[in-house]
């Protein structure tokens, strides 16, 4: 096995396993005051209906926010094969333009790969800067119309400006999922949760000392793992090695394989 692939093996597993150990971490941290105030005996609280209650109510809140989150980022998931798509049609649209003179194309290809290293940079730096991108989409408008003074047919060029308008809603799209939170209300009531129910569970009387422990460990690491993942998702395009639920843009990183392939053949082809 290479050491490529054991790095990036490694990064799976932390992707996979990361929040956990951290809210795992967490939970031992409050377990030492929880098994204090069970050895000295002021776990006070008695296990009942209404308890029992609170505790679900709670996890139920956190689920319900946990859920509106997962429907953005299921969204966001889409984002990345979208563009691609684009940016594909974009390019391979360009390649069957019926044009006397093919140098209008060939600039046309080069601002479409411009594009694409902006998104895939701004993707890759954590660092959406959405005035490049649109510098970028403006030198593709502009090419549309040079192709439009030479005479390529109407449905062509409409077809290129739907393309290039679909990446305009995705970018603004991204800007928008990336600049702004998820109902921040809906954040203080689920940390408000998770510390109340943590706090209860701190003074519930649970016998033996070990039953106590496994359910308040189950509980709290259930509870803080969540609230975590909750945050890390409300930002699907935050790449890296500490982020744990981010989208997938691997189709949009393969484009730039995909385009020096097609520039080759190209080059190829004029050569001969």
């Amino acid at each position: 096995m290479s050491g490529n692939q054991i790095i990036f093996m490694d990064l799976d597993t932390r992707k996979k396993w990361g929040l956990i150990v951290k809210a795992v971490v967490i939970m031992l941290i409050l377990l030492i005051p929880r098994t204090i105030i069970d050895i000295s005996g002021y776990d006070t609280v008695p296990i009942n209906p209404v308890v029992g209650a609170f505790i679900t109510g709670a996890i139920f809140t956190i689920a319900i926010i946990f859920s509106g989150t997962f429907t953005d980022f299921k969204e966001s998931e889409k984002v990345g094969g979208d563009l691609a798509a684009s940016l594909k049609a974009l390019y391979n649209d360009s390649r069957v333009l019926p044009l006397k003179d093919e140098a209008p194309a060939r600039v046309f290809r080069a601002h479409v790969r411009d594009l694409h290293r902006t998104l895939n940079r701004c993707f890759r730096d954590n660092s959406w800067n959405l005035p490049e991108i649109n510098r970028d989409m403006d030198k593709i408008n502009d090419d549309i119309r040079t192709l439009a003074y030479a005479d390529v047919a109407p449905p062509l060029i409409a077809k290129l400006r739907n393309e290039l308008g679909a990446i305009d809603r995705m970018t603004n799209r991204v800007e928008v999922i990336i600049r702004t939170d998820f109902i921040p209300a809906a954040y203080a009531l689920a940390e408000i949760a998770t510390i109340s129910v943590i706090l209860l569970l701190l003074f519930v009387k649970i016998d033996p000392l070990a039953e106590a422990t496994i359910v308040f460990g189950v509980i709290c690491t259930m509870l803080v793992g969540l609230l975590y993942l909750i945050r890390d998702m409300d930002n699907p395009f935050e790449i890296g090695e500490h982020t744990y639920a981010d989208v997938d843009l691997e189709t949009l990183n393969y484009l730039e394989t995909y385009f020096d392939g097609q520039d080759a053949a190209e080059a190829a082809r004029a050569g001969n």
